[in-house]
């Protein structure tokens, strides 16, 4: 054990030599203060006042918080106590407080401990607000040291893994959540203002469907059946359109059975949205609309930095077809090309890239784009035409079948949002879930399933209608300017921890 661990240790004791002698003079968890009043709450309405004033009034306050700092110099001491809001300075004097409670509380406080003070407010000398106390109680005793500094810490994974100490200690990661809760009131609001329903579709079903997406799976004992996480909420949104409601959305969590990374974690927050008697145009402007909308809200801003880059909500977003695009970042390919199978897989394997046997001219075109295009893609950009061979829900084009009314949009090299047309012909979506399966028996196991109560419900009539699906963690990444999407989730999915 290294001399840094062996201090924390005996630290640990004897916070617990003193939570021990707590317990046998009576309650060591007592929950009977109530604060009045909190530090920003506090320092808003006095900060300002003069000295004399504060002193005329004797505004008595009741605050409550853990002990962040603490200055003892022999029957005075200063501490610095810490709320939700912030921080507030306390101020305790020996011959103020009731017999013993200065040598036997405030001086046997340690850092971190959750404390209740009475006091009256004044200025100290050099004009700082603080409360002069009247009464202390500890509330809760810390057995723990906090960390003397953060971001001295020399493993990052432990922000990560001890979310507590991250918000306890660092302002930036509180105000991180605080966005995101803001971006996701926002993004309700923004609908519900539209006339969406929200709707909570099941997160645990037979059949998992809405996206190409490898799922967890579960098991039921009572029914003695299978059941997989929820990959996306789509297909329950449009069966819910087949029912008569023509503005649904479900803002939830979705579960894919994938790896890590800086942009990946197994379960993660998505928006999805359909309306019906609109195509994919329309849903490309309310998606635009709305992101434009909700970083005004939040940030005060449309126009941001991120990681470096200047990304701009404020301008119309640009729009290239996957050919168009494939066609700017490989010089040698032509639209033509771009439906030509030999000459796409030939253009691929001069790069370098695998190219499977069989693989169709869509399926190339979109290999090249997320190899040579897509972290290229740093001002918000849509991209369309996506062939219909890697679009198993998008309704086609009318002029060409082979591709389909779909877009994504890539902000900051990243896909932010998905959204198409949706696909309404039931003999259509049965013959694109049968081939769906064949790539599955194939080995696929990011294909879909069958899914026959939804052809089913599509033979009822699903109203001509577009949906959208909007990736909220990497839209707050974007918003607060975090490299990581563990830095936007309270608490990220991590590796286990490698035994000592």
């Amino acid at each position: 054990m290294n001399q840094k661990n062996e201090s924390g240790s005996e630290q640990v004791a004897q916070r617990r030599a003193k939570l021990k002698a707590l317990r046998e003079s009576g309650n060591a968890f007592p929950n009977d203060f109530r604060r009045d009043a909190e530090a920003a709450e506090l320092l808003a309405q006095y900060n300002e006042a003069e000295s004399e004033a504060l002193e005329s009034q004797q505004i008595e306050v009741h605050i409550a918080g853990r002990l962040m700092s603490r200055r003892v110099m022999g029957k005075a001491g200063f501490a610095h106590v810490r709320d939700e809001s912030g921080d507030i300075q306390i101020y305790a004097q020996r011959d103020a407080l009731a017999e013993g409670v200065y040598n036997s509380v405030f001086k046997k406080l340690d850092i971190g401990d959750i404390v209740g003070v009475s006091g009256v407010l004044f200025k100290t000398r050099t004009g700082e607000l603080t409360v002069n106390v009247r009464s202390l109680r500890l509330l809760v005793k810390s057995l723990h040291p906090l960390p003397e500094k953060y971001h001295g810490l020399t493993d990052i994974e432990t922000r990560y893994r001890r979310r507590y100490l991250d918000l306890l200690i660092n302002q930036e990661s509180r105000e991180v959540f605080r966005k995101r809760a803001a971006t996701v009131r926002a993004l309700r609001r923004f609908l519900d203002q539209r006339g969406y329903l929200e709707i909570e579709s099941p997160i645990m079903q037979s059949i998992p469907g809405g996206a190409n997406a490898r799922p967890f799976v579960t098991h039921h004992h009572a029914l003695d059946v299978d059941l997989y996480l929820r990959v996306a909420q789509e297909l329950a949104i449009k069966r819910c359109l087949v029912g008569g409601f023509e503005k649904v959305y479900e803002l939830n969590r979705n579960f894919r059975n994938e790896g890590l990374s800086a942009q990946h974690n197994p379960e993660f927050t998505m928006l999805e949205y359909n309306e019906a008697y609109v195509d994919f145009v329309d849903y490309m402007n309310l998606t635009e609309e709305m992101l434009r909308q909700v970083a005004g809200e939040v940030t005060g801003k449309t126009a941001l930095r991120y990681q470096g880059e200047q990304i701009d909500f404020s301008r119309p977003f640009a729009r290239l077809s996957m050919a168009e695009a494939v066609c700017q970042h490989n010089g040698s390919l032509s639209i033509d090309h771009c439906s030509d199978p030999e000459a796409l897989a030939s253009h691929a394997r001069s790069m370098g890239l695998e190219v499977p046997e069989g693989w169709t001219a869509g399926e190339l075109l979109l290999e090249l784009f997320e190899e040579t295009v897509e972290s290229k893609l740093i001002s918000p950009t849509f991209i369309t035409g996506y062939p219909a061979a890697v679009s198993p829900l998008s309704r086609r084009q009318e002029a060409n079948p082979d591709f389909t009314d779909r877009f994504e949009l890539f902000v900051a090299g990243r896909e932010l949002a998905n959204g198409f047309s949706e696909l309404n012909d039931p003999e259509d979506q049965a013959q694109r879930f049968r081939e769906q399966v064949k790539s599955k028996t194939q080995g696929n196991q990011e294909a879909m399933f069958y899914d026959a109560d939804y052809v089913t419900a599509l033979e009822y009539g699903l109203p001509p209608n577009a949906g959208g699906g909007l990736g909220v963690d990497r839209y707050v990444m974007i918003l607060t300017d975090s490299p990581s999407i563990r830095d936007v989730l309270l608490f990220p999915h991590m590796r286990p921890e490698a035994a000592d």
